[in-house]
């Protein structure tokens, strides 16, 4: 199994100290955490995009090149580049750049995106969205592997024998197709033979479970071999600790801070407490042990190859967040790696091609 350190770049006070940090601060911690994982072992780093408050990650290009500067092998994921309201012209330009500068490392995680100001400041709205999305990578795929494109859709001005420059050093990068509970997006991505990435996030693992389960059955349905199919999945919380007393005790304050935040801005409850969170949810919290078990019961039901797990310390102190990280590429990873295979990922897919 692969394990990705992603993060959103939530930008808002801590949830213990209250201390809230100036953008400057808090991008320079992404860049600090994603070295750190490099250092550490951890297989790659993720990068979200948002377009509204409480996240500064608009521009994951933008941050992952920086990364890529700074860093040399850890594989550059999106979680999600959102198709829906980029130009794919441009967005082959940013990613065909980022490409060349690490050196064949990055993959898309590409989705719709999701949130009201996107209606606002891009004047794409949910009857559109799930079109503009599948327009949109039907072009990006286009501009990426070919030098001449005569295209014409309904959302973007037509090409003739358009080349988009630089080429990418990928000439056939892996896109994955990021999704909650959307059929389309798997559907799409079992038509074109890509593969998806679970949100997994807000509930138990059942409906996202469902999801893949479509996924592998559309997989099939046209043509593709079972055993090609690819699978990676997200977790709702992550913190290790020694023993699952300490885990708990760090986590609680940061759980109670969240669940506050949901009731205050009306977004889903699912989990009344912390204990139902960490049985129930895909949150992976506590000793190495049980987070070794709940990796392996998910996985019985999804089949995933890869696991993100959150790269921000919000709400533990710096000290607490890095033994964290620490304990599971130490105690964790290389047990779960030995059980469960994964392809390569990143400029490691690259050998052979």
């Amino acid at each position: 199994m692969k394990f990705l350190l992603m993060t959103l770049i939530t930008h808002q006070p801590d949830p213990i100290t209250g201390v809230r940090e100036s953008p400057a601060e808090r991008l320079r911690r992404v860049i600090d955490t994603a070295r750190l994982g490099e250092e550490l072992g951890y297989d790659g780093f993720a990068v979200g995009e948002r377009h509204e408050d409480p996240f500064i990650s608009s521009v994951p290009p933008v941050v992952l090149s920086h990364i890529a500067a700074l860093t040399d092998r850890i594989a550059l994921f999106t979680a999600v580049t959102t198709l829906s309201l980029l130009d794919p012209v441009r967005a082959v330009e940013d990613y065909s750049t980022l490409d060349n500068l690490s050196g064949g490392r990055l993959e898309l995680i590409i989705g719709k995106g999701n949130g009201a100001a996107q209606a606002e400041l891009f004047h794409v709205t949910p009857d559109d969205q799930w079109d503009r999305n599948r327009e949109g990578y039907d072009l990006f795929r286009a501009l990426w592997r070919s030098d001449s494109v005569t295209w014409s859709g309904q959302f973007r001005p037509s090409l003739s024998d358009a080349k988009v420059l630089p080429r990418p050093l990928q000439s056939d990068i892996r896109i994955w197709h990021g999704s909650a509970t959307s059929t389309a997006s798997v559907e799409v991505a079992a038509r074109h033979g890509d593969p998806v990435f679970s949100a997994n996030v807000t509930y138990p693992i059942e409906p996202y479970a469902e999801l893949i389960d479509h996924y592998r059955r559309s997989w099939a349905d046209n043509g593709h071999d079972p055993a090609d199919a690819l699978v990676g999945a997200g977790t709702a919380g992550f913190f290790v600790a020694p023993t699952s007393q300490e885990a708990l005790a760090a986590y609680e304050p940061i759980f109670a801070a969240r669940h506050a935040f949901a009731q205050r801005t009306g977004l889903p409850v699912v989990f009344g407490d912390l204990a139902d969170f960490v049985e129930r949810s895909s949150a992976l919290i506590g000793s190495p042990e049980q987070v070794i078990d709940k990796v392996g019961r998910y996985h019985d039901r999804l089949g995933h190859e890869i696991t993100h797990l959150s790269a921000d310390g919000d709400g533990l102190t710096a000290q607490d967040h890095r033994r964290s990280v620490e304990l599971f590429q130490s105690d964790v990873a290389p047990v779960l790696r030995s059980q469960i295979s994964s392809r390569p990922i990143g400029s490691a897919s690259l050998v052979g091609m």
